[in-house]
């Protein structure tokens, strides 16, 4: 599809990765198998698509956009690739079965809750390849008490091993992005490897303790957490909940009200 023909929808947050080099090495991290299970999160004008397929005896596509599902079908053979027309947001990826790989150029605009979605099927996905804005591919990755550690990090850090894989430079993507993009790889946990017991409870801890960030756990979760249930952690109320790590929030959430 020429850039004539098509306007980019800033809107939907397109920045098309080009930049072949990129490209390769993003395949060489995803390491596609011929009988995987894979679908692509925004195909957009199928520059990943492609090298994918040629690895890939079949690839399921999401995307929103409706001159390029036109154009993906009519690009692309039916028996070679699904494109589904859909919200990733709303999609149902359990659809599709499992084990599920996931892989793709995530809109910058809708980055977090679309992972907070995706996490919702990880009991049934092997991995998962994104690429996304530096700045939350740093969140998602980050360690306790640093500037970056926050909510994100420790729902995705509870399911996934999240590893960053490498920086991806504006220039690579056309429209370019007014900032840096990183690509990350994350592994869902085994059921037995989740921390908390209660999901609701683990998130309903993690968001009260970010979401007054320079106010103590003994403010932020009052009502929520007795102090005898820090005294018995050996959990310091007077803590903030950046300083904590994802086990600390599981402890918290699993003692006994």
């Amino acid at each position: 599809m020429s850039e004539e023909r098509y306007r980019h929808k800033k809107q939907l947050g397109q920045h098309f990765l080009q930049d072949p080099n990129y490209l390769g090495r993003i395949v060489a991290a995803i390491r596609p198998e011929p009988d995987d299970l894979m679908v692509e999160i925004g195909p957009g004008q199928g520059a990943l698509t492609k090298p994918l397929l040629e690895k890939l005896k079949h690839l399921h596509v999401v995307e929103i956009d409706r001159d390029l599902i036109a154009w993906l079908g009519q690009t692309f053979p039916p028996e070679r690739l699904t494109v589904h027309p859909a919200d990733a947001l709303k999609f149902d990826f359990g659809s599709l079965g499992a084990p599920l790989r996931v892989v793709g150029n995530l809109p910058y605009n809708i980055s977090s809750p679309l992972l907070f979605h995706l996490a919702d099927y990880a009991g049934q996905v092997t991995d998962m390849h994104f690429m996304l804005q530096k700045e939350v591919v740093d969140r998602m990755a980050a360690a306790p008490a640093t500037p970056d550690y926050g909510r994100l990090s420790v729902m995705l850090q509870a399911r996934f091993r999240v590893m960053k894989l490498f920086n991806v430079p504006p220039g690579a993507f056309n429209p370019p992005p007014k900032v840096d993009s990183a690509v990350v790889r994350m592994v869902p946990l085994s059921a037995d490897a989740i921390p908390y017991h209660d999901p609701q409870r683990f998130a309903e801890i993690v968001g009260r303790a970010f979401g007054q960030r320079r106010k103590t756990l003994r403010n932020t979760l009052k009502g929520l957490v007795e102090l005898e249930v820090f005294e018995a952690l050996g959990i310091d109320p007077q803590r903030r909940g950046e300083t904590l790590s994802v086990a600390e929030f599981s402890q918290l959430a699993n003692h006994p009200a």
